[in-house]
């Protein structure tokens, strides 16, 4: 089964080198039948390839170099983007990203995180991995927003929370929690979607959201599969065995009712047709504001606290009943 995944990765990969290669050759009836045979091959291995992904295998696609970050959503889903910078306390934080914007000509504001392409880029960003001044930025945006009466956008792309000793000197841990509090009371509707990775409290500090969303090869969790093995067995070998004991991925949380949809991503992943998955995350958007709007400021806020409340709850204990020896 192994050698046969492998073996199909292989051939997927050698289709999408073909295709890039006719794709700069001039046009032509014959070239365009090849192109078309080509992609109906590339389509069926990709259909046949995509039951048999395990958690790990999402886990990976998840942090796919050239899956589209929060920059491409922003380019390709709003319109008349304005960057803001700064937390007006310490800097200016790369690793999160956000600005005014127009979603469907509605103002708007549109926040996340930003990991980058080249080293160059990945040294920038940090990796995505936001300081605490980040934090404080995106809870700056979001406070204007609320100020103005705009709906927030929010895209969730980090490995998580940067853990260095300058961060945690800063308050790291606080400006989260300071997200958690203050998230929880906007009175705008706030709309969350994870694209990559949603690792930790990293992901959490800029998600709590009255409508999640998910990609469908995303993951989220409350730590990575290789932190959990290496906390609890300290053999790296078992990450995969980690990854599916967390439950971390997109079929798993929508049962559990922490994301409310799953988005579909392109067969092979969202790097394939970032433009296909932008469309998918623009319907979705479009029909989960739609139905917020409906709602009051007052609505907004209890319905934020009572579904983050209620996450991680199992079972509810039966009421006593009046002649169980029950103590008060």
């Amino acid at each position: 089964m192994a050698n046969d995944t492998a073996n199909q990765r292989l051939e997927v990969e050698h289709l999408q080198r073909q295709i890039q290669e006719l794709t700069r050759q001039p046009p032509s009836d014959d070239g365009a039948k090849d192109l078309e045979a080509l992609r109906r091959r590339l389509d069926g291995l990709r259909r046949e390839s995509s039951p048999e992904l395990t958690s790990w295998h999402r886990v990976q696609l998840s942090r796919h170099p050239r899956r589209p970050h929060v920059q491409d959503f922003i380019e390709l889903v709003f319109s008349d983007f304005s960057p803001l910078h700064g937390d007006r306390r310490f800097a200016d934080d790369p690793a999160m990203i956000g600005g005014m914007a127009r979603f469907h000509g509605e103002p708007c504001v549109v926040l996340g995180t930003q990991k980058g392409r080249d080293t160059e880029q990945k040294l920038f960003r940090n990796f995505g991995m936001p300081k605490p001044e980040g934090y404080r930025k995106a809870l700056r945006l979001m406070q204007l927003a609320q100020k103005f009466d705009r709906p927030i956008f929010i895209f969730i792309d980090t490995a998580g929370a940067y853990p260095g000793i300058g961060a945690e000197e800063r308050g790291q841990a606080e400006a989260i929690a300071q997200n958690l509090r203050e998230m929880a009371l906007l009175t705008v509707p706030v709309l969350v979607t994870i694209t990559g990775e949603g690792g930790s409290g990293g992901a959490l500090g800029i998600g709590i959201g009255d409508r999640v969303y998910m990609l469908e090869h995303a993951y989220y969790s409350v730590i990575s599969p290789e932190g959990c093995a290496a906390i609890l067995w300290k053999d790296q070998s078992r990450v995969e065995e980690a990854a599916n004991a967390l439950k971390i991925t997109s079929s798993h949380l929508r049962h559990l009712g922490i994301v409310d949809e799953v988005i579909p991503e392109p067969e092979g992943g969202a790097h394939n047709d970032p433009g296909q998955t932008a469309a998918s995350v623009d319907r979705q958007l479009k029909e989960g504001l739609k139905a917020l709007k409906s709602l009051s400021a007052e609505q907004l806020v209890l319905e934020r606290s009572r579904r983050f409340r209620l996450l991680g709850e199992a079972s509810r204990p039966s009421d006593p009943t009046p002649d169980s020896d029950s103590r008060p």
